[in-house]
């Protein structure tokens, strides 16, 4: 590695902070870049918003370790490729993940992009994940020639071995975030580096202090990864308007959940069909899109002996359907259906169109779970071996083998 150039994303936390450093360390040509994600004052309550004070730690940091520094202004993609698809989602009855589509659509892609503008070779992130890469015959492809391997060596087309890149859960369990990565493809991998992956939250706390970098004791940031520390139904009841509907309890002993549902995938994805007629109104909410399944906080509904949760959402006929306690049969499911524009392979090696038994989570932190994939021509099904809880709409499942992540999908 001779005078390597890798841009940082300095976020203005530790970890980046850290990673930074010790690509430094290890002779790396280090700039570092601020992404300016949002200010628009319409829309975020701008006395929470902390990005100034993120800006302010992160060109302290740079200066410690004297490396160059400045800010980007990515707010116009951020509205154009996070925040608009967001509304939409939730407009729609879906549970949308921001945090997953930033690192798909701006950190490797948009800030990626201006980062090979200015020379770098990668860029680097404080993620706790791992990358590592793999070479072999079998990942050979052709220069010059869309032909087939055996064509181009009678033909002597030149051939370059392309490594694979594998995407590894980091070495700390309690802060692994490969899950928010699940979208990255090779092409953003080739380009990344994840330089604390392989350490513990504990090692990159003392090393900043070791540094005495301005982010050690800093605490993780909290709330939407554009927005700060908005919270999100605040966030949301400033573009989406509010409309008043019934809040329908669905009690566990309804006759809907004693249907074995047919031993097939698509007979174990599919979902509870409610209807008004299927519970009692125990309240009103202020607008079903502002809601998600799984959900406790905000329905405002007293006199149940364990907590209400939702079940689901229609947002045409702006219902939100309940259940009480956590072991509610309508809160679980033991499938899920993924369709076939929404699934993504990290390694499209494994794409070949057969069972494949994985391990997968349908959210962050999450443990894993024993699952097997079903594809077909049309999608692909996630059948798990233990029921779910809370599996929404909207969001993201991933899958892996053994501590890599493979690909993921849009859980429809």
């Amino acid at each position: 590695m001779q005078n390597k150039r890798v841009i940082v994303g300095l976020s203005g936390g530790v970890d980046s902070s850290v990673a930074a450093y010790l690509l430094q360390q290890q002779g790396y040509e280090v700039i570092g870049l601020f992404m300016k994600n949002w200010h628009d004052d319409s829309l975020t309550l701008s006395d929470d918003c902390p990005w100034l004070e993120d800006s302010n730690d992160a060109m302290l940091v740079a200066e410690k370790l004297g490396i160059p520094f400045q800010t980007v202004d990515l707010s116009k993609q951020y509205k154009e490729r996070i925040v608009d698809n967001m509304f939409a989602e939730y407009q729609r009855g879906r549970t949308p993940n921001p945090d997953v589509l930033c690192n798909r659509e701006i950190k490797f892609d948009v800030f990626l992009d201006i980062a090979l503008s200015l020379g770098a070779d990668y860029v680097a992130t404080g993620h706790y994940c791992r990358k590592e890469t793999v070479t072999s015959a079998g990942s050979a492809t052709l220069l010059a020639k869309n032909v087939p391997r055996s064509a181009a060596l009678v033909e002597g087309t030149e051939l370059v071995e392309v490594p694979t890149y594998k995407l590894l859960a980091g070495a700390d369990a309690n802060k692994d975030q490969s899950y928010f990565l699940c979208q990255l493809s090779q092409a953003q991998l080739a380009k990344t580096l994840f330089p604390i992956g392989g350490l513990q939250k504990k090692e990159v706390r003392n090393i900043a202090a070791e540094q005495g970098l301005v982010t050690a004791e800093k605490r993780d940031s909290q709330g939407l990864c554009f927005v700060g520390k908005v919270s999100l139904p605040d966030f949301l009841q400033q573009k989406l308007a509010t409309k008043k509907g019934d809040i329908i309890q669905v009690p566990a002993s309804h006759p809907i959940y004693a249907q074995t549902p047919e031993n097939t995938p698509a007979g174990l994805a599919k979902k509870f069909a409610y209807t008004a007629a299927d519970g009692k109104i125990v309240g009103t909410h202020n607008g079903a899109h502002f809601f998600t399944v799984g959900q406790r906080k905000g329905l405002a509904v007293g006199g149940t002996k364990e907590p209400l949760f939702v079940l689901a959402t229609d947002v045409q006929k702006n219902y939100i359907y309940v259940g009480e306690g956590k072991d509610h049969p309508g809160l679980y499911r033991t499938a899920l259906w993924i369709d076939q524009a929404d699934v993504h392979w990290i390694r499209p090696d494994f794409e070949k169109g057969q069972r494949l038994a994985v391990q997968a989570r349908i959210r962050y932190r999450q443990p894993l779970s024993s699952a097997i994939l079903h594809p077909t021509a049309a999608g692909m099904y996630l059948v798990f071996y233990a029921p779910q809880l809370a599996i929404a709409a909207g969001q993201f499942a991933a899958w892996y083998l053994d501590n890599e992540l493979i690909g993921s999908g849009v859980i429809g």
